[in-house]
């Protein structure tokens, strides 16, 4: 079976939208998708909105998710699948999730206009676009524009890198919040 089991869509940090991740998985021949945003299932629901739609095909899609987890020598990210979009529980965490994202983007921002970086918050979320988990890509991607920086991985090397100066780290679910 060919499948793609790991794939962000613009609802995270991916640069397709749903349908189009759908549409590009039946071109490419695939099986099966899951859809694994970052904190956040609108990914999903918005797929399942265009499958209403959408013409029939054999393209199996599994509901999944990706989570930072904290671990007290790294991050650990994890993968769930055939989880229930619905669950009220579920979408009070991913809610908190996304909205502390917000937060670390914008503490992000605020240390690299320290750093003499001139970039806005109102474009960071201008390029996160409709994505409900904005990350350090949609920083990067502001810093990229401005023309700082030739790379994503030069930036991610540099101040946006696991604990350089404009690091911020993310809340990480850990044991004491399962």
């Amino acid at each position: 079976m060919s499948a793609d089991l790991h794939i962000h869509t613009t609802a995270s940090d991916g640069r397709l939208s749903p349908p189009e991740v759908y549409r590009q998985a039946l071109v490419a021949g695939l099986e099966a998708i899951a859809i694994t945003d970052h904190d956040t299932t609108a990914g999903l629901a918005e797929l399942k909105e265009y499958l209403k739609w959408a013409e029939s095909s054999s393209l199996t899609v599994i509901n999944g998710i990706e989570l930072s987890c904290d671990h007290p020598d790294y991050e650990i990210h994890i993968l769930g699948y055939r989880i229930d979009i619905g669950n009220v529980e579920l979408n009070d965490r991913l809610t908190y999730l996304q909205n502390d994202r917000v937060n670390r983007a914008k503490k992000m921002v605020d240390k690299l206009n320290r750093l003499g970086y001139n970039i806005d918050f109102a474009r960071v979320q201008e390029l996160a676009g409709d994505a409900q988990a904005i990350g350090r890509p949609h920083v990067a991607r502001a810093l990229l524009e401005k023309g700082y920086f030739a790379s994503m991985d030069e930036i991610f090397a540099g101040p946006l890198g696991l604990g350089d100066e404009a690091y911020v780290p993310h809340f990480k679910i850990g044991r004491a919040h399962v």
